[in-house]
């Protein structure tokens, strides 16, 4: 997911817990970021501590100018202010930092140098492959020096640029591809207006020269004029149907890579980006390098403003444009490294830090990371000697530290010290919502977003900022699934930050967790540059530990950890301990803990949550294992290590531990007794933890956390349950936890908010957890602006406990002295199934279901639907490669390996279709595989579609198409076994043919048509049985193949608060279940064609002659023709063979077939004039006369005979009509290459007098409409042509539109390359650009790169 951002707009991918960035949209949109005053779903929880450690009087200053600049770019919270005051040049100087998100603009302000004068950014890197374009394509100059670019374009390089080969490398793309969505709708909007302008102009003048031929003709009989102006009428129909359809695709541009002997250059032609004639071209471009070398970049046009970057790979055969692809990327490195000399309030946390952009997010999904982004960004901050990596990116996860990406961090952390620090998520403020990697890996530093009074006050202009601290409502909570305690620190979670260029605007204010890390990093960062200063060795060991242990505590309680993690962190606090420490090893201890007698599962802390955990002590082992960075000396570090521990515990009545523990380097088990059965209902948080008894001010050296959510049992009949008389004030939330009765499916809850004046916001969380899934979450963001109800209605999972987590947002209510008064009643529904997950086997038995209500009476209204059709493929072809340079060689010195697996399918109709892979699909972190991607093309190779471990639904033409997965590892054995991969396609039927199941008291009804069910009352504790029945086969959607699946949803009842909720569609009801249908064989079918008993009239030995003339028909037309010498042959055996058979209507339409489709042909006049011979040959073979009475003759046939003389008769028409066509094209053809031979010379425009020599053409085409529809798509070009030749362009256009929405097969080049023909020849160059766009989209060269 993208980062965790909370921008005002809801930025998707902000910092990324589903895909995207996570700022505060994190889990509502997958994103950890957000911006304004709560634009996103954030939440936050209330704070007693200040940003910087002091206790708050209850009275705030007011702002002055410079506090309030300093609140937008706050840094006194975690005691930067104080650092840098004290330590000027320990700003970051001499500290890398790898930015792992949507890209860096180095144009940005703040991001030019650094405190001390050097480059801010070294090197801008695309790791997700998004911006690379294809320049394996070698051209050479001409004589006056030009070169074909890929996009056709001819292109004038300039003569002082040094190429001492050269060969120039050339490449094109739409420049849209680099742009992010908002910066395309700008462009659009302007580019449009500019568009409408010249349309408008055009409109004009064909309205002014229809008016002029109306003035003059005032009475139109003639069918000459009316034609003309049919034409007229149509120029001006034309034009204002394309200002309805303006659909603009972007402008392409050109790339050309080229090496001058020293570096590989990069120069961009972008002329049609610009306004001005002249502007852009390739030869005034100012080359660029790979970006590391030279740190320089450039702008695409003054219209767009917007930064690239160019990198080369692969010897040239590769170019990487980087833009960025979203404002995220900029935002996250000012926070952390801007310098602003002009402006030092608002200079990130550490001004001297150097940065290095790695964009993991890829601009084709929308600013999604992918795997190959992640690994790339690893691979690049090694190489880079990076000392940091800031990540805003997240998702939920289904396993805690786990997955190929946590291998490859852990491996960079132990290995390479580089310290890992990731946003926590925007998903709260229910618990364990923090998301992957932030806030559940074991080596990533998790920050959790936290706002100051100041910063309410002067960033989010809030009109009463809180006098106290406190998180963000919407900033993601732990304990992870596994037990730990999810967030390590907080940090500022929002900032006025620079943005790119392209927004046209400096910098803008954004929050979320997507804020906080990049805070927290930049603090990090100053603690690094001091001790690189001062030689104490950095491991990223030492530096979690002194964050940890010098946070200030965000409230009082202890659960309040699982909010803010150990607190604010404090730059100054955790230099001074990693002074103090410097001569103690570095050691990460590392905490595994499981049930006494059970290896397995292992966990990091004890989560004890379900009810039945709570009921009676347990007793838990725990081992504890010091772990020294890869390459640690044996007989210097780890033979010497021996602690000395004591514990310690927060209550030792709740936890009974050792009171000591000797720790060698092999590490200590021991065992712990928790006895959670004397606690009240609700939440409780603890910490078992170990000081070294020797050097005490070290501070917790490990900590065992241990998280208990004591539900509240539901005893009442029917189940409900009351909150009445919650209090709320700003940020304040409350939470309560229910052992969800067994048997419930779902809740329906109502909320009643009062005693308020000024409006009222509330998140609404709730929260299951089931193992080995994702959390089980519903949310609602709810807004009273006025005392009154809310209802809500969700799916729930009995047995399980649910937490009930209701906040009113942090800066809601600020400046009303009232408190929110909420009732909150839920009541418990549910129908227990036997079999909640139904699969029909494809046979015609019903299937018995068994319903029960084991709570209160409830309505039995079981609804079924089957909506999607699933159909299995596996590859048709496949290729592994091992993938060349270093972008793509891990930092252990594996090289990366691709797999391409080709799947092809075919749609009879146009459809809603995705891939759907089941061992891959929905994770991109908690998965061992390291990336995957895939595209839909057509014949064309047109990319109809793209997507990753997220596909979604997109609509696909009719047509033969092609899916190419592309999977990428460095371990070969595990590509090798996804050779034979199986991937569905999945088709969202319409509403026609989604396929409504029918239910039955017994078990014959869907046979006999007897005993419907449609409803019925369940008592408790009674069980009701009913059938449901397998689709009847003749409702089957069309194109239903064997062994596909339909798969759909089942419903049992439907919330008593919605009267027509789900009455068609069981989604609509709060529980619902999936279910699935194996598509059984076909009927064994399809009756064989009749045996005919009757004697022929044929003889054996002419039935021998049709075969041997056939056979060798069959051998002409394999004959090849590519070389002058297979010509010769062919044409030698064709001539013997027509002088064998005369006549024979087969074999001359198979010569006239071979010339037509003959490619590389020198003589075009010759050619023409072959087919035209060729096609003579065809029609005089033919007796028309014959032929015309049997089209005369509509009647069907009688017998065998009858059907085997019409199917002879269909077969000779179209041999007729084909050849009529053919040569209807090469006379045109023969007219365009040798203007002689034109014969339909006219005198006089608009006369109306007759031909004056026989039109070979006009003669032909009257031929072909007596037996064909010459405005049909198979013979409409003909139409066309017949209208250009007339001088009717107008009309030309009208019938080639015409053909081309006929047209059913994918869209054909010939006919698209006619209409832009036909556009440049009547004048209309604003057209004729879009159309170009289309031409390059429609019918690409080759396919993208992956």
């Amino acid at each position: 997911m993208q980062s965790d951002l909370f921008i005002l707009q809801k930025i998707p991918s902000l910092t990324t817990l589903s895909h995207f960035p996570l700022s505060s949209q994190f889990s509502r949109k997958k994103t950890s970021c957000g911006c304004g005053g709560g634009g996103g779903r954030a939440r936050a929880m209330q704070r007693t501590e200040s940003g910087g450690g002091e206790r708050r009087s209850g009275v705030r200053s007011k702002l002055t100018e410079a506090s309030f600049l300093a609140s937008l770019m706050p840094k006194k919270e975690i005691g930067a202010d104080r650092f840098l005051e004290a330590y000027p040049e320990y700003d970051g100087r001499g500290v890398v930092i790898a930015i792992f998100d949507s890209g860096v603009d180095p144009a940005a302000a703040g991001l030019h140098v650094t405190s001390d004068g050097k480059p801010k950014v070294l090197d801008v890197l695309d790791c997700t492959g998004s911006g690379d374009i294809d320049t394996s394509t070698v051209v050479k100059a001409d004589g006056d020096g030009r070169i074909r670019g890929a996009s056709g374009a001819l292109l004038a390089v300039n003569p002082s640029w040094k190429n001492p080969s050269g060969e120039w490398h050339v490449g094109s793309k739409l420049v849209y591809e680099f742009f992010t969505n908002s910066l395309i709708s700008r462009l659009k909007k302007e580019r449009k207006k500019k568009w409408d302008e010249k349309n408008q102009a055009a409109i004009a003048e064909a309205v002014k020269n229809l008016d002029a031929f109306d003035q003059k003709h005032t009475k139109v009989e003639d069918v000459k004029l009316k034609r003309i102006r049919e034409d007229l009428q149509n120029r001006v129909d034309f034009l204002r149907k394309q200002a309805d359809g303006y659909d603009d695709k972007g402008p392409i541009i050109d790339a050309v890579v080229w090496y001058d002997g020293e570096l590989w250059r990069v120069a961009l032609d972008t002329q049609s980006l610009e306004d001005e004639p002249g502007h852009g071209k390739l030869e005034d471009f100012v080359p660029l390098t790979n970006f590391r070398n030279e740190r320089k970049f450039g702008v695409f046009s003054k219209l767009d403003a917007c930064t690239f970057v160019a990198n080369v790979y692969e010897e040239g055969n590769i170019v990487s444009i980087v833009t960025d692809s979203s404002p995220h990327g900029t935002h996250v490195a000012g926070i952390a490294t801007a310098f602003h000399p002009q402006e030092p309030l608002l200079n990130g946390v550490a001004p001297g830090a150097q940065i290095i952009s790695c964009k993991i997010g890829d601009s084709r999904l929308g600013s999604m990371e992918t795997g190959t982004g992640l690994s790339r960004a690893l691979i690049a901050a090694v190489e880079h000697k990076c000392d940091l990596i800031n990540m805003s990116y997240g998702e939920p996860t289904l396993l805690p530290d786990y997955g190929r990406f946590v291998d490859l961090v852990n491996e960079v952390v132990n290995k390479h010290h580089l310290i890992f620090v990731s946003s926590a998520g925007n998903s709260g403020p229910a618990l364990s919502t923090v998301g992957a990697p932030g806030g559940t890996s074991s080596s990533i530093i998790g920050v959790g977003a936290y706002v100051s009074p100041e910063m309410a006050a002067g960033a989010h202009c809030v009109v009463d900022p809180p006098e106290e601290g406190l998180e963000y409502t919407w900033s993601s909570r732990g304990p992870t699934a596994d037990g730990d305690l999810g967030v390590c620190v907080s940090a500022p979670g929002g900032a006025v930050a620079p943005v790119p260029t392209w927004t046209l605007q400096r910098r803008m204010l954004m929050n979320g967790t997507s804020m906080a890390s990049p805070s927290a990093c930049g603090g990090i960062a100053l603690i690094l540059s001091a001790m690189k200063a001062e030689g104490i060795d950095i491991s990223p060991y030492d530096v979690r530990k002194a964050l940890e242990n010098t946070s200030i505590p965000i409230g009082t309680l202890p659960e309040d950890k699982l909010t803010s993690g150990q607190g604010l962190m404090q730059v100054d606090k955790a230099l001074e301990y990693l002074r103090q420490s410097r001569d103690i090893p570095s050691v990460q201890y590392e905490v595994k803990v499981s049930r006494s007698g059970k290896s397995s599962p292992t966990f990091r802390g004890i989560y004890l949550r379900e009810a039945c955990a709570c009921q009676q002590p347990s007793e838990w082992t725990v081992q504890v294992e010091p772990k020294f960075h890869e390459g640690a000396s044996n007989l210097d570090q780890l033979v010497p290590f021996e602690e000395h521990i004591e514990f310690h515990c927060s209550d030792t009545a709740i936890i009974k531990a050792p009171e000591y523990l000797l720790l060698t380097h092999n590490g200590r088990s021991f065992n712990i007794v928790v006895d959670p059965t004397s606690l009240a209902e609700g939440l409780h948080y603890h910490e078992l933890y170990g000081i070294d008894c020797k050097a005490p001010a070290r501070g917790p050296l490990f900590r065992i956390p241990l998280t208990i959510t004591k539900p509240m049992v539901v005893k009442g009949h029917p189940p409900l349950v009351s909150f009445p008389g919650m209090q709320f004030s700003p940020g304040h939330i409350e939470r309560r936890f229910i052992e969800v009765p067994q048997g419930a499916n779902w809740v329906e809850a109502t909320m009643r908010a009062s005693g308020f004046d000024t409006s009222r916001r509330f998140f609404v969380d709730t929260l299951q957890l089931s193992p080995l899934k994702r959390p089980g979450k519903w949310e609602s963001v709810v807004t009273f602006s006025s005392p009154s109800a809310k209802v809500f209605s969700f799916q729930v999972e009995g047995g399980q406990t649910i937490e009930l987590a209701v906040a009113q947002f942090w800066s809601s209510g600020r400046g009303s002295q009232q408190t929110t008064v909420v009732d909150f009643e839920i009541n418990f529904h549910g129908i227990d199934i036997n079999n909640e997950e139904l699969i029909l086997d494809g046979s015609d038995a019903s299937v018995r279901i068994v319903a029960s209500s084991l709570l209160s009476s409830e309505k039995l209204v079981p609804l079924a639907i089957l909506n999607k059709l699933r159909v299995p493929y596996r590859p048709s072809d496949s290729k592994l490669q091992t993938l060349l340079g270093n972008r793509d060689r891990l930092p252990s010195g594996k090289q990366i390996l691709a797999l391409t697996l080709i799947y092809k399918f075919k749609l009879e109709d146009a459809a809603d279709v995705k891939p759907h892979i089941p061992l891959l699909n929905n994770r991109v972190y908690d998965t061992k595989f390291e990336s995957q991607f895939y595209m839909i093309s057509d014949s064309n190779k047109r990319i109809l579609a793209k997507g990753d471990v997220y596909p979604k639904s997109t609509k696909l033409p009719k047509g033969e198409l092609t899916l190419q997965l592309y999977l990428r590892h460095d371990n070969l054995q595990l590509l090798e076994k996804m050779k034979s991969l199986v991937v569905f396609i999945e088709r969202t039927l319409d509403d026609k043919d989604a396929v409504r199941l029918s239910f039955f008291s017994e078990p014959d009804g869907n046979v006999t048509g007897n005993a419907g069910f449609k409803s019925s009352v369940l008592a408790p504790g009674l069980k009701e049985g009913f059938y449901i029945s397998p689709p009847n086969k003749d409702k089957l959607p069309k194109n239903c193949p064997e062994g596909s699946i339909l798969v759909g949803e089942i419903s049992y009842g439907k919330s008593s608060s919605e009267k027509q909720s789900g009455e068609k569609n069981p989604k609509k009801n709060p529980a619902f279940y999936r279910i699935s249908y194996v598509v059984p064989p076909n009927k064994s079918g399809a009756e064989k064609e009749k045996y005919s008993s009757a004697v022929s009239n044929i003889s054996v030995s002419q039935r021998l002659e049709e075969e041997v003339r056939d056979a060798k028909i069959k051998v002409l037309t394999s004959l090849r023709q590519s070389i002058e010498e297979e010509r010769a042959e062919w044409g030698k055996l064709s001539a013997s063979l027509k002088g064998e058979y005369l006549k024979h209507t087969p074999l001359l339409a198979k010569i006239l077939d071979a010339l037509v489709t003959r490619n590389n042909v020198e003589d075009k006049v010759q050619h023409y004039e072959q087919i035209i011979d060729a096609a003579n040959e065809v029609v005089d073979s033919i007796d028309t006369e014959e032929l015309a009475k049997y089209v005369a003759d509509k009647s069907d046939p009688e017998d065998d005979e009858a059907e085997k003389t019409k199917k002879k008769m269909d077969s000779t028409r179209d041999q007729l009509t084909e050849a009529l066509y053919h040569k209807g094209l090469a006379l045109a053809e023969l007219e365009s290459v040798k203007p002689e031979t034109r014969t339909d010379k006219v005198n006089g425009e608009e006369s109306g007098e007759p031909v004056v020599k026989d039109d070979l053409f006009e003669e032909n085409f009257k031929e072909l409409r007596k037996w064909a529809d010459v405005k049909s798509s198979k013979y409409g070009t003909l139409s066309v042509i017949r209208e250009r030749r007339s001088g009717r362009v107008g009309t030309a256009l009208k019938v080639l539109n015409d053909v081309i929405q006929d047209d059913g097969d994918p869209p054909k080049k010939k006919l698209y390359d006619l209409k832009l023909s036909l556009i440049e020849e009547v004048g209309w160059n604003h057209v004729a650009s879009i159309e170009r766009q289309w031409m390059y989209v429609r019918f690409p060269k080759s396919l993208p790169l992956f």
